[in-house]
This record gives structure tokens, C-alpha cells and sequence, in this order.
């Protein structure tokens, strides 16, 4: 993962969640505990690696066991949200 020039560690992670379109905002002092875990449980692998700037970077990226892992949570958010979704609907029109 490349550093952009100029930029500080938060501001790269800050504008990585801006994909969510500033939904979704992750405190620092939240994010790298979280990380931790996620390392401890081999869901993902982290090494030391050197910016275009020549700064020192962690780099986060995801193993085998985490991409399995990222299924199965991603199929319960499917049903879940399904779930919701379909209590949120209005019941529909019963015809003629």
C-alpha cells in the first residue's frame, strides 16, 4: 500500500472510509485494536513496508482464512438485511 504524498496516516484513513460516503467513521483508537484482533484470529496478515515517501507503513492484507470468514459473515448481512428489509416494505396489495 502506497502513502499518498503529503498525507498523514489519519487523513489516508480517513479518506479511505470516504467510499462510504462519510457513513461509516472509524476513530483511530478503534481501528488498530480491531486490527489486532483480526491478526491474532489469522483473518489477516500484517507486515512493515516502506512508502513512496520512504516512510515506514504497516500494511494490512487479507489471508485464506479471513476471505472464508468474510463469506460467511457476508451471507449472515445478506439474510439479515433481507429480513429487515422485507419488515420495512409496506405489505403488498393482495389482487384481484
Amino acid at each position: 500500500m502506497n502513502e499518498p504524498r503529503g498525507l498523514s496516516r489519519i487523513e489516508l484513513l480517513q479518506g479511505t472510509l470516504a467510499s462510504s460516503h462519510d457513513v461509516l467513521q472509524v476513530d483511530t483508537g478503534s481501528l488498530y485494536p480491531a486490527l489486532h484482533r483480526l491478526e491474532r484470529q489469522a483473518w489477516i496478515a500484517a507486515e512493515w513496508s516502506k512508502s513512496e515517501n520512504k516512510q515506514r507503513v504497516r500494511v494490512y492484507t487479507l489471508t485464506a482464512k479471513g476471505r472464508k470468514q468474510l463469506e460467511r459473515e457476508r451471507s449472515q448481512w445478506e439474510q439479515l438485511s433481507h429480513a429487515i428489509a422485507a419488515i420495512l416494505l409496506p405489505p403488498a396489495e393482495s389482487e384481484p
